[in-house]
């Protein structure tokens, strides 16, 4: 018999969460492009033309950032490495870092350079240090950007120049972004650092929601006038980590609202929650013919998910197996799911296995538990 238990737990979560409702309305980001994604539980909260391939600006440079960290953590670089300016990067227009050509900088202070102040400079010696030429560092970058998920970017530099073929999509600076975070843990720290000063030139980062209270740890800015004003930015709340993407608005100013309209949105508009953790018990199952005639099933994996705050009370979560089940039974079998109901998004449903091994009986033992499911309808 096809069993579905729905979990009646949700009085008390629904109880809790209530107290913060706020009512999800319709949003519209006044940016062009715009994601935002809940990444504790990988729900996309919100995204406009988030597939259009589009000019990234400088935000490209996670990118540069994320290929010389890949070297650090490779153990063929180090940040105590330094790199001689050639004198193409002393001639990069743009944003600068104000490097003198034919000094010998740290990849450390470039990585600043690159990451606070936005230097084509610094973007340009990187990419000539670690692979002899840029043409060369793009290619590896076009490479790993494919390999790690940003299936659709193109490079062709190494700082985001304007170049009509220099593309990429809002989804994959969202892959370049997140695998930064999750492959270089120990460097992602530089992206929050407030300022750099190289050759006594002080520059403030360019990242406006680092001076907002809203929790921003990184990423990166960029702008040119054919992509426009545009940010990549985390923020973390309670343990809830978010991370934004605009493009495409006017000015530094517009940027700056819509990144931090949207973040607040993402907090205020939606709830995110831990249902059960991995190797948590979320119920007893029967076992027919077991020595064992009850035994646990155990959620495989967390299962988290984020939702309008307003939808809270329409949750329906259901364990799913045939009941009983059918002995013998290993620990670690797959045996049921949890599936999720939400209204309005599709189904979700996540493995639940034996917390417990079940032997069968013996052949005497077996004939009493059949007679007594079939006179008690006990296992």
């Amino acid at each position: 018999m096809l069993k579905k238990n729905t979990l009646t737990f949700f009085a008390t979560l629904v109880a809790f969460l209530f107290s913060f409702e706020i009512q999800a309305t319709s949003f519209n980001s006044e940016a062009k492009q715009a994601l935002l994604i809940d990444l504790t539980t990988g729900t996309i909260l919100y995204e406009k033309d988030a597939d259009k391939l589009v000019a990234p600006s400088s935000m490209s440079k996670i990118m540069t950032v994320y290929m010389v960290l890949n070297e650090i953590k490779q153990g063929r670089l180090s940040l105590q490495d330094t790199f001689t300016v050639s004198t193409k990067a002393w001639k990069m227009r743009g944003s600068r870092m104000f490097i003198r050509v034919k000094s010998d900088v740290t990849v450390s202070d470039l990585l600043r350079g690159v990451i606070v102040q936005s230097g084509n400079d610094a973007a340009i010696a990187l990419a000539e240090g670690v692979a002899g030429s840029e043409g060369a560092f793009v290619e590896m970058m076009n490479r790993k950007a494919h390999e790690i998920g940003a299936r659709d970017a193109h490079f062709t530099n190494a700082t985001g120049w304007p170049d009509p073929e220099h593309q990429m999509t809002l989804r994959d600076l969202a892959v370049i972004a997140t695998r930064t975070m999750m492959d270089f843990p120990e460097y992602y720290g530089m992206y929050k650092e407030p300022e750099f000063t190289h050759n006594n030139i002080k520059q403030p980062n360019r990242n406006p929601l680092l001076f907002e209270k809203v929790g921003c740890d990184g990423l990166k800015t960029g702008h040119t006038d054919l992509g426009g004003y545009g940010l990549v930015a985390s923020t973390i709340q309670k343990g809830r980590r978010l991370l934004m993407i605009v493009n495409g608005c006017k000015t530094k100013k517009q940027r700056a609202q819509a990144s931090k309209r949207l973040i607040t949105y993402g907090y205020r508009a939606f709830a995110s929650t831990m249902l059960y953790s991995a190797g948590q018990t979320v119920e007893m199952a029967d076992v027919w013919m077991g020595v064992k005639n009850k035994i646990p099933l155990v959620s495989e994996t967390d299962v988290a998910i984020t939702i309008p705050r307003a939808l809270i009370k329409d949750i329906n979560v259901e364990v799913v197996y045939k009941t009983p089940l059918q002995a013998p039974i290993a620990v670690g079998a797959p045996v049921a799911k949890l599936v999720v109901k939400i209204p309005g998004k599709p189904e979700k449903e996540y493995p639940l296995i034996a917390g417990e091994s079940s032997q069968k009986i013996g052949f005497f033992s077996r004939i009493g538990s059949a007679f007594n499911y079939l006179v008690f309808g006990g296992a």
